[in-house]
């Protein structure tokens, strides 16, 4: 099949909540300048973690984003969620209606977490006040808990929360393959609208695990930087120094249209969303292969749905984490796939900036891949210095951004248990 053939996809909404800015201008000016967003945990007491800096969202409006009775069942990344989806409609100027709400489709990289410390604390005073947990307890007409709080924490309560305040009825998936959640999202929409399914389509993903147990996980896995006196240089994807990556929160949601619907109307067209691509390493649960196994074949099945070659890339947003394994396994699967094109393509890790996002990590990186091509920017890899031996020749975003003409671009998302998505994005 050759690309003439294929349903072409526009990107004509961006909206954006991350820990550098509450819109999508002011993150993408904050990108291009290197601004850090990693700093002192303040949503809660982390003196007792080895880890105690996070990458939070700043001087966030929690009570405009939609009524009240709706934020009654939304978390903490639901309202980054509904926010960042408004911005992207007002962005595109077109939302569905009664009559369309049928042909809107949803697909959002959704969080993994199902209960608070403050949750299972009750949980634990409730059914195991003597060590042996009763599940039968949960049951009681006294027991504490809030019911509506499981409901509020599942990873398809976001998805539910947007469909019923935008008023989507089609198509709608959530999905949780932990890092990988946004790209992987955006790509199942991707395929959905080629076979017809839906004709326009919110996409996305969103997550905060900036919480005791979000962190106590990462802290035992050792995935974390512990830069705590430095949290602004604690992110350096690439860098031979780096020593884990800065837990982040955000949302990052896209419009898609049908390309001809999209032209007819005269919609501005950030990107095309060409390609993607995945596949499972199952390699290590938290490392990547070193031999970039896994992410090769993510990255050359994106580009073989776009219908490109390696050649046709320009710039690439690095799922770049700053842990030894992933940058070390993406700068080998990187090689192999772009050869001897590899020196000509310019790289960069947003994460150096906005530390790791999680599950909302490839959907707002697939935000800046639209972005860049628009401006023709290729945004700095923030804290990169120096390469590990024998990667000298990826050729990392330093020092600043970089002005250049984008014709193509891809976007990694690698996953902790091994899911690998790469996304594929052309100049329109």
């Amino acid at each position: 099949m050759i690309m003439n053939q294929r349903t072409r996809i526009a990107i004509t909404g961006i909206g954006l909540v991350t820990p550098v800015g509450n819109d999508r201008e002011s993150t993408w000016k904050s990108l291009q300048e290197g601004r850090p967003g990693p700093g002192p945990i303040t949503t809660f007491d982390a003196s007792g973690f080895t880890t105690r800096i996070g990458s939070e969202v700043k001087n966030f409006d929690f009570d405009s984003v939609g009524p009240r009775k709706l934020l009654k069942q939304a978390s903490r990344c639901h309202h980054f969620a509904l926010a960042a989806a408004e911005e992207a409609f007002v962005d595109a100027g077109i939302r569905p209606q009664s009559a369309t709400g049928e042909r809107w489709g949803l697909a959002v990289g959704a969080g993994m977490m199902s209960i608070s410390l403050k949750e299972l604390d009750v949980v634990h005073r409730s059914c195991a006040p003597d060590g042996a947990f009763d599940a039968t307890r949960m049951a009681a007409p006294d027991y504490p808990a809030d019911p509506v709080y499981f409901c509020r924490t599942q990873c398809n309560a976001g998805l539910a929360l947007l469909a019923l305040h935008f008023g989507i009825r089609g198509y709608s998936t959530a999905v949780h393959t932990a890092c990988a959640s946004g790209g992987q999202a955006i790509g199942t929409a991707l395929k959905a609208m080629r076979r017809g399914l839906i004709d326009k389509m919110l996409v996305g993903g969103f997550d905060s695990m900036l919480n005791p147990i979000g962190l106590s996980s990462f802290c035992l896995l050792g995935a974390l930087s512990t830069d705590n006196e430095e949290p602004w240089r604690a992110s350096r994807p690439f860098d031979v120094t780096r020593n884990g990556f800065v837990l982040g929160e955000g949302a990052g949601f896209l419009i898609l249209e049908r390309w001809e619907e999209a032209i007819a109307r005269r919609a501005n067209i950030y990107a095309e969303l060409a390609g993607d691509g995945n596949s499972l390493s199952c390699y290590r649960i938290t490392d990547s292969p070193p031999d970039g196994d896994g992410p090769i074949q993510a990255i050359r099945q994106s580009l073989a749905s776009a219908g490109l070659r390696p050649e046709d890339i320009d710039y690439v947003n690095a799922h770049g984490t700053s842990t030894q394994m992933n940058d070390q396994s993406e700068c080998a699967a990187l090689k192999v796939v772009l050869g001897e094109h590899l020196p000509r393509v310019s790289i960069s890790s947003t994460k150096g900036c906005m530390g790791h996002l999680i599950a909302a990590a490839g959907a707002v990186e697939a935000a800046v891949c639209a972005l860049a091509i628009r401006d023709g920017i290729a945004p700095v890899s923030a804290n990169f210095q120096t390469p590990d031996p024998g990667n000298e020749a990826v050729n990392i975003v330093a020092g600043q951004s970089r002005r250049i003409p984008i014709r193509a671009a891809l976007s990694n998302s690698l996953g902790f248990g091994g899911s690998n998505s790469c996304l594929t994005f052309r100049q329109p």
